[in-house]
């Protein structure tokens, strides 16, 4: 690898990092087998991420981000990336329900036979997965090049490499298949298994925040997301020359798994675990009307899901006034207003728009539009928490807190990080018939500047309870090795257990 390419994966990386102290979160399927040296001789335990930076300076000395080399050293597979283009993949569509087809489309450099391992997330007695097949050796051919128009990269043009019919006894979830060279470098393909059975809680996966911080491909020339974008010196810019349109027919950045994943990654393992009944969906599913929000006593979203389309809002804001329980687990949620148009070839929500106040139209944040987040969520968007803070606990007699062991003013250590919400007071509240903030948390902001994060509950007309954590931490601190914390265990809990009986 020439030393121009170091120094744009290392921007790459650094573009990665910046949003999500807690990266890719643990990746299952490497337990036990991925303790490995990093390029500076220290031991890296497996779930760490490998994209997370540190301090550096690239060879123009200027502010970069080193990121550890390839997995090497000893036996196993090694990670592929987007200048080397070892295995990349996306598919044909987000979730697929059993008995339906998904299509695969991989490129492998250099050309050579690869394999599938399909994996779905879940507890597992402890393992974080279960591989659930393997598909037969297959050929790899080099793909051609993504295309690029106005920064928008597309990867529409590959040829099919792999069709899986999914068994109709598969069970709903999450699930990643694994593409892995007969030379040993690893990349994954993230896709959800959706049904229309009964359920008590519907899972809402993120896809559509996933793909508006995808910088594939991180190859300091072509790749674009709706943060970042490169210059002709493979310079990273920002969001003033960052694309507005980003296609879903592409795979993900380095790995091939979304920055933000392993929130919802964390909380599957942690409601599986104790054996809550979810059902699973996209967010594009919820924005193409192809589940109906209603049937469930409660939706859940897990991680970071800041990208919402109006039909999407529109669906849950129906669903929580007649009944259905709302559960935010992260921050920043609802922040941004987008559009989903179909490709060139007219396969529908493949293209994901986000004008940022560039070009023509409307602003787009929903709070510029007389539409503030804080209106369904109950509280909203505050800013960026630098370094983690402690979460204090507020009104520890409310049943939220129940049997947590959690006093007045008592401090969750770390529980405040990355981005967080808060109440705007002068911002209209949700219809409500109880509300309560269950936390209410100092911290310092990037520009020294004391904030404070705030954790939220109200109950609708409706009955519906609507609940925001209002931190990035919350998810991982349910099932996040070195973040778990048995008081949020618990609180969450008591939320699910209190929404799954209608009481």
């Amino acid at each position: 690898m020439t030393s121009e390419h170091i120094r744009r994966w290392e921007s790459g990386a650094l573009a990665h990092a910046v949003t999500d102290p807690f990266g890719l979160g643990p990746v299952p399927w490497l337990r036990g087998s991925e303790t490995y040296f990093d390029d500076t001789g220290h031991v890296v335990p497996w779930y760490v991420d490998p994209i997370q930076p540190a301090p550096a300076t690239t060879r123009y000395g200027r502010p970069g981000a080193r990121v550890p080399a390839p997995r090497s050293a000893g036996p196993g597979p090694r990670s592929a990336d987007d200048v080397g283009r070892q295995i990349k993949g996306f598919a044909s569509t987000g979730a697929v329900a059993p008995g339906e087809a998904i299509d695969f489309h991989i490129t492998v450099d250099p050309p050579q036979e690869f394999s599938v391992d399909i994996y779905r997330i879940g507890h597992y007695a402890g393992h974080g997965a279960a591989k659930i097949t393997t598909s037969p050796r297959l050929s790899g051919i080099v793909q051609s090049a993504p295309l690029a128009a106005d920064r928008t990269v597309s990867c529409h043009h590959w040829w099919l490499s792999w069709r899986l019919q999914v068994p109709a006894e598969w069970r709903v979830g999450a699930y990643v298949a694994v593409l892995t060279t007969a030379d040993g470098y690893r990349s994954h393909v993230p896709f959800t298994v959706r049904d229309d059975e009964p359920a008590d809680l519907l899972l809402l996966l993120p896809d559509i925040t996933w793909q508006a911080y995808n910088l594939y491909p991180e190859d300091g020339r072509t790749g674009a997301s709706l943060y970042h974008a490169w210059d002709e010196d493979g310079s990273l810019l920002g969001e003033a020359d960052a694309a507005t349109t980003v296609s879903f027919d592409r795979p993900y950045a380095g790995a091939g798994l979304p920055l933000h994943v392993g929130h919802a990654y964390d909380f599957i393992r942690w409601a599986e675990r104790y054996g809550y009944d979810l059902a699973y969906a996209d967010a594009r599913d919820l924005h193409a009307g192809r589940i109906d929000p209603t049937r469930y006593r409660g939706l859940v979203f897990p991680g970071h899901d800041e990208y919402w389309s109006v039909p999407m809002r529109r669906a849950v804001e129906e669903a929580r006034d007649r009944g259905t329980s709302l559960v935010f687990l992260s921050a920043n949620t609802m922040y941004w207003q987008v559009e989903l148009s179909p490709s060139a070839s007219g396969v529908p929500d493949r293209l994901l728009t986000c004008r940022k106040r560039k070009g023509p139209g409307r602003p787009v944040l929903w709070r510029e539009i007389d539409r503030p987040e804080q209106q369904v969520i109950g509280i909203q968007y505050a800013g960026r928490v630098p370094e983690p803070h402690p979460l204090i606990v507020r009104n520890a007699d409310h049943w939220l807190w129940d049997a947590t062991g959690a006093r007045e003013g008592d401090e969750i250590a770390g529980l405040v990080a990355g981005e967080a919400d808060r109440y705007f007071p002068r911002t209209a509240l949700p219809e409500h018939e109880e509300r309560v903030l269950l936390a209410h948390s100092p911290y310092i902001d990037g520009e020294g500047v004391r904030r404070h994060q705030e954790t939220s509950l109200y109950r609708a007309p409706s009955g519906a309870w609507v609940f925001a954590s209002g931190t990035f931490a919350w998810s991982p601190a349910l099932d996040r090795p070195g973040h778990v914390d048995a008081r949020v265990q618990r609180a969450t809990a008591n939320l699910l257990d209190r929404i799954c009986k209608r009481d």
